[in-house]
């Protein structure tokens, strides 16, 4: 499937007629009968009822439907690439863990976007996908939790956010300050099961430390799943204190006595980058750790 087939075919639903989708596409009508019959035969089903009036299928009003939105998207990605390469527009692109939406953030994208010549793309991805995103230069800053060693990334911690226990409501442990130790005799709920390393190998290192170690009663891939799961009773979970903004009724977000129960906010970035629209990106960052008092 190409993308010509795509057009073809939207001229044609938007016409319901060879000849005029023909003319719009300053092209002969057989030649655009013989582009669709191979469209149709590409993706294995009838896309049009070719009767008087021609009529699109229930499957070729879905196709129309979904490959319009896609069409309308590429025309918006080469424009503004067009704007870029013309020195129109800048882009920057940053990756973040899931955790990290809740904390500064929302705030710096907040700002950046009021940059009208900005072109910002934001993409969820795990710490180690943000260092393969950098190197390959899809993204030019990443937001995550993991300390990775590679050469060409550097890293640096912004603060270290306090962890909480995450519990289902009523647990006996509510309304306490546990210590990592009582928690480990508890059953947990750990994420993200895939990529590592990851946050959860950042607990259980956490636990180690202490000659501690947990069971995992369920793995989950993403936080919002984990929280469902501690509601529902398979276990507890470790999160940082930024998820209490999630405020759901049946969980109980604790503190935790033990003073290294912290995961650290870790910037990282392509080493010697020294683009205009980073280095602003990073003194909107230190401007915000400043209000933070961090």
């Amino acid at each position: 499937m190409e993308l010509r087939h795509l057009r073809y075919f939207k001229a044609l639903a938007e016409t319901l007629n060879f000849t005029r989708a023909a003319e719009r596409l300053h092209m002969a009508q057989p030649p655009l009968s013989r582009q669709i019959s191979q469209l149709e035969e590409e993706v294995g089903t009838l896309l049009v009822e070719r009767g008087r009036p021609l009529r699109l299928t229930e499957a070729g009003r879905y196709f129309y439907e979904q490959t319009s939105i896609l069409l309308q998207q590429l025309e918006q990605i080469g424009a503004t690439t067009r704007r870029i390469g013309q020195g129109q527009r800048h882009w920057l692109g940053i990756g973040f863990a899931p955790s990290t939406l809740y904390g500064l953030l929302p705030e710096l994208t907040r700002k950046l976007r009021g940059d009208a010549e900005l072109q910002l793309d934001l993409a969820e991805m795990t710490t180690v996908q943000q260092v393969e995103a950098l190197k390959a230069g899809r993204i030019d800053i990443g937001f995550g939790r993991i300390r990775i060693d590679d050469a060409a990334i550097e890293q640096r911690v912004l603060y270290e956010e306090p962890l909480v226990a995450v519990l289902p409501r009523g647990h006996a442990l509510g309304g306490t300050t546990p210590s990592l130790a009582q928690l480990a005799a508890e059953p947990f709920v750990l994420y993200p099961a895939t990529p590592r390393p990851s946050y959860a190998d950042h607990l259980l290192a956490l636990f180690a430390q202490q000659g501690l170690s947990i069971k995992v009663g369920q793995w989950s891939n993403e936080l919002q799943t984990a929280l469902g799961l501690v509601a529902a009773g398979l276990g507890i979970a470790l999160a940082p204190t930024s998820v209490r903004q999630q405020h759901r009724a049946d969980l109980e977000y604790i503190a935790v006595s033990d003073s290294e129960a912290v995961s650290p906010i870790i910037l990282s970035r392509r080493k010697d980058d020294a683009g205009p629209e980073l280095q602003r990106c990073l003194e909107l960052i230190e401007g915000l750790l400043a209000e933070r008092g961090r």
